[in-house]
């Protein structure tokens, strides 16, 4: 191999790895959380560079230009896992819980089911909190989400799902 060849090889290399780490990924959805939506197993696309320009191999962003909105599919990384879950609230925006017939919460006239112990955990928010997200797998009976650990910091969502 000559010169100019093995320069276009490690030049390629190298800008196919700075596009997956900073602009582009693929991630392959393990659980039914995201049903129907996304079903498990489906490869999904991610805009990595949505929000900002994540740290290399970490799991927050170092420059942020931008929040996610209601209604994106985002990732992040919670206890050493990529996450994908739907951004059901945006910071301020009130909640509103009730325990009349079950548990629920209600934030931007969508109600999202409680268990008595998500309930009893996130009752005395009556917002969500600045520079964080609620963030609520669409499949509600089958997902481990901001109900059960809290609301995701915004520096922590690495990416945009924007396609299947």
């Amino acid at each position: 191999m000559n010169m100019k060849m093995r320069f276009f090889l490690i030049s390629g290399v190298c800008i196919g790895l700075v596009l997956k780490i900073f602009v582009f990924d693929m991630a392959r959805v393990h659980g039914s959380s995201m049903e129907p939506a996304i079903h498990e197993n489906s490869l999904v696309f991610i805009n990595k560079s949505a929000y900002g320009l994540a740290r290399p191999f970490g799991s927050s962003l170092l420059i942020q230009w931008a929040q996610p909105e209601k209604g994106d599919v985002i990732l992040f990384i919670y206890k050493g896992k990529a996450v994908i879950k739907r951004c059901a609230a945006c910071a301020g925006e009130a909640l509103d819980f009730s325990s009349d017939s079950g548990y629920s919460v209600s934030v931007g006239g969508k109600t999202y089911p409680l268990t008595e112990k998500q309930y009893r955990r996130i009752k005395f928010d009556t917002a969500v909190p600045e520079r964080t997200v609620m963030a609520i797998g669409d499949n509600y009976a089958d997902s481990v989400d901001s109900r059960d650990y809290g609301f995701i910091p915004v520096t922590h969502i690495l990416g945009k799902v924007v396609g299947k």
